[in-house]
């Protein structure tokens, strides 16, 4: 997986066909978005890092604005 941007991450998960689970231990979350079965990105949030991640490929799955 890759860095991608914040506004990229909130296309796929705002995408109807889409699911996502969050997960939480203590002070990490954990949001992964899945189309199907295969996980396609995930933010990590622990303490006051952000981070987004995305599968190569990750762009055929964004909606068009």
């Amino acid at each position: 997986m890759k860095l991608i941007m914040r506004s990229e991450f909130d296309n796929l998960r705002l995408n109807g066909k889409h699911s996502y689970e969050v997960d939480t231990n203590t002070d990490k979350q954990v949001v992964k978005i899945y189309c199907g079965e295969t996980l396609i990105a995930k933010k990590i949030t622990q303490k006051k890092s952000i981070r987004y991640f995305g599968i190569k490929g990750y762009k055929s799955y964004l909606v068009e604005e």
